[in-house]
């Protein structure tokens, strides 16, 4: 590892560390609209005028099938609004390139992928998507797709938190409070510190340049910083451009790639904190970060490591693959060279410990051993720490399916925080741990075994199988990355991948509603010198434990017939 390798991991840790906390703190006052807040002074005008325009009663409160129904209703409707936008778009305005409108099939993907968080991108964007698309369809999802998230999670501490209610929060002010007060601001500032270092944010289509040897090269210019800026705080993850954050106009150098690595993770992180004080108990929310560090530390090194280490049939060749004055080191296939392995490494480790899926390297390009690291982390359900929200709702799930666990180990009725874990709330779990597996597997099997849908996957063999693995792992996991040798363009790829989004959502998201709306109506039993602490490292092992042991019986012998075996065969 280089020292700026080094120097650039400490100075994430530290950045994180510092800021992550208050903004825990503070989404702690923005979930709780009867707290008196400075900023209301500011935000509750607006937020009054958006409930009057929504008809919402902001005091009225809703029960967890009403509230998933107004998600759901949201939802349909943000998809409906992307998908016309791109069908439209030759006819509307702010389109200087003159871009077509999009196909039906390649639409529905878009529409489901943005409106899930997903942001998965069959498209080059710069060549496909108008301004006006890119702004006022993709960017407004970026921020409201994960609002939504976050007020699902919020929905849930609510139950896990209160006794004898009926009522998990109201879904609307969630989700207006969440857009204006956290994400809104954040971008903000996030926006104007990427302009500052050369981010493009502009109206203009595309400028000629004159090379040197006369050719005439097209520059796409357009709205990109503000929507950089959302897309890793949102863990969104869809770029302007076909590259991600691998372009210079989206990153253009290493104080860029800090921000943007930080802005994908404090979110998911600062969510722990908010947690622990709305249970009343800060060492609870300490248990479930630490699950979270401990993972992503854990494959964000594996994946530094195995790009670090280089590939071993060049070091065969001869090929010096070490750090010097003119090289990083390392495997430098598919990574820009101003970042290297550590950087790109990093932030594979976080894009799939998210829900961001934005790249700063081409993760088919990675050896087999870092390309595992990348796809088993998602695997893990991106509980890692996740995506806005969603991750700390996977947490808490799994942190249900351990405390059951201890529970049968002892003899008891399995509590957590007070609150019995019983047949309903376990029926639950196993409903949301099999959705997403099932969505993947199942999938990636039937099209393995078709012809047609074989044809779109170049790379024979083992890493063929990988590509198709990662690519239902991505949409079934709402991540957005992707092994790039896929061609994912066809319509067998953008309706089943549509599909695995929808389910990766959805399939989750409404039980564990479920759950938080069973939660909610049980009243806390005192602790007993039987009752399991779930304050300590032990806990924290345990839901460690849980995690790894389901992830690891669903899909190790898939991974074992793809990156595994080439891994094996350098």
């Amino acid at each position: 590892m280089t020292g700026s390798g080094f120097l650039f991991i400490v100075v994430l840790t530290v950045l994180v560390g510092v800021t992550a906390p208050p903004l825990g703190r503070y989404m702690v006052r923005v979930y709780s609209p009867d707290a008196p807040s400075r900023a209301d002074r500011l935000f509750l005008p607006v937020e009054r005028r958006i409930y009057r325009l929504l008809r919402v009663d902001p005091s009225r409160e809703q029960r967890w099938n009403v509230y998933a129904l107004s998600l759901l209703a949201f939802s349909f409707v943000s998809f409906l609004a992307v998908y016309a936008l791109q069908r439209l778009q030759g006819h509307l305005p702010l389109n200087p390139t003159h871009v077509a409108g999009v196909s039906p099939k390649g639409a529905f993907n878009v529409a489901v992928s943005f409106m899930t968080n997903t942001n998965w991108q069959w498209y080059s964007g710069e060549a496909t998507m108008s301004h006006l698309v890119q702004m006022v369809g993709l960017t407004v999802q970026n921020f409201v797709s994960a609002t939504a998230g976050m007020a699902v999670a919020i929905a849930i501490i609510r139950g896990v938190a209160r006794r004898r209610q009926s009522t998990l929060g109201n879904f609307w002010v969630d989700l207006v409070r969440g857009t204006l007060r956290v994400l809104l601001p954040l971008s903000f500032v996030v926006a104007i510190l990427l302009v500052s270092q050369g981010v493009i944010q502009s109206f203009t289509g595309t400028t000629a340049a004159h090379t040197l040897e006369g050719a005439v090269q097209l520059i796409p210019g357009g709205p990109v910083a503000s929507q950089i800026a959302i897309k890793q705080l949102g863990t969104n993850g869809g770029g302007f451009f076909n590259v991600n954050s691998a372009h210079p106009f989206e990153n253009p150098n290493g104080f860029t790639n800090l921000i943007e690595t930080w802005a994908i993770v404090v979110l998911p992180i600062a969510l722990t904190t908010t947690f622990g004080i709305m249970v009343r108990d800060r060492r609870q929310g300490r248990v479930l970060l630490a699950v979270m560090l401990v993972l992503l530390v854990s494959f964000s090194a594996l994946a530094v490591f195995a790009e670090a280490s280089g590939n071993p049939k060049l070091d065969a060749a001869g090929i010096d693959q070490g750090v010097s004055a003119s090289s990083p080191g390392g495997n430098l296939e598919g990574k820009e060279v101003r970042f290297g392995p550590v950087y790109a490494g990093t932030w594979a480790g976080e894009t799939t410990g998210t829900s961001n899926g934005s790249v700063n390297s081409m993760h088919d390009s990675y050896t087999p051993l870092g390309g595992l690291a990348a796809m088993a982390h998602m695997m893990l359900g991106e509980v890692s720490p996740g995506g806005v929200g969603v991750g700390l709702m996977g947490i808490l799930i799994n942190a249900l399916l351990a405390v059951f666990i201890a529970g049968l180990m002892v003899g008891r009725t399995p509590e957590y925080l007070g609150k019995k874990i019983q047949a309903t709330e376990m029926k639950l779990v196993v409903l949301y741990i099999l959705a997403m597996p099932v969505a993947l597997l199942g999938f990636a099997a039937v099209t393995v075994l078709l012809p047609s849908a074989l044809a779109n996957v170049p790379n024979p063999g083992p890493h063929g199988l990988s590509e198709v693995l990662y690519g239902f792992a991505s949409t079934a996991n709402n991540n957005g990355s992707a092994f790039a040798g896929l061609n994912a363009s066809s319509d067998w790829y953008t309706t089943t991948m549509g599909i695995a989004m929808l389910i990766g959502r959805f399939g989750l998201i409404i039980p564990a509603l479920a759950i938080g709306g069973s939660l909610v109506r049980k009243q806390r039993v005192p602790e007993t010198a039987g009752t399991f602490p779930t304050h300590t490292p032990l806990f924290a092992g345990l839901i460690l434990g849980v995690v790894l042991i389901v992830a690891g019986l669903t899909f190790f012998p898939a991974l074992a017939l793809g990156p595994i075996v080439e891994h094996l065969s350098l």
